[in-house]
């Protein structure tokens, strides 16, 4: 999904006036991650299941850093592609009317990540964007697009595709 496209002229009347948002107790009541492993703060732009952007605040306390790489963080490029993969999964999750609140959040697994390619570093600081785009449907299971940015440039792109159990 590219930050330059523009709906044309003749489709922007059939637009939503405004698009969808999921703070972090929407994401966690759509996901059983949590920290250190949950990789998405909140969504906007939510169309759906079609599209949407995930925004994740990169901390340099997150434990991951410690290791990867002392003295020079880095962001592992497979936590960037696992966000974007929930970025997703919250939003399928909420285009089927989000879970109610006795149940447990169901769970998404990964079965396919293709075409993944990293551009750049993502350190302490940077503010990363998920631009998650569906590619496909079919039962429970998805296909997106992603593109990882941070401020407006691409880090990191992915197809992946995940079923969702238990919903």
């Amino acid at each position: 999904m590219n930050e330059n496209t523009t709906v044309p002229a003749e489709t922007a009347s059939e637009a939503p006036a405004s698009l969808g948002a999921a703070d972090i107790m929407s994401i966690m009541s759509c996901l059983p991650h949590r920290y250190p492993f949950l990789l998405v703060d909140r969504i906007e732009r939510i169309d759906g299941d079609v599209s949407c952007v995930g925004i994740k605040n990169v901390t340099a306390n997150e434990p991951h850093f410690q290791g990867h790489f002392p003295g020079n963080p880095v962001m592992p490029g497979v936590l960037i592609i696992e966000g974007m993969a929930q970025t997703a999964g919250v939003v399928c999750i909420l285009a089927k009317g989000g879970i109610p609140k006795d149940q447990p959040a169901p769970l998404v697994y990964f079965m396919t990540i293709d075409d993944a390619k990293f551009r750049r570093p993502v350190v302490p600081g940077d503010v990363l964007e998920y631009h998650m785009v569906k590619e496909t449907k079919r039962r429970n299971m998805w296909w997106y697009r992603g593109e990882a940015r941070v401020a407006g440039e691409l880090v990191a792109q992915a197809r992946v595709g995940a079923m969702i159990t238990g919903f």
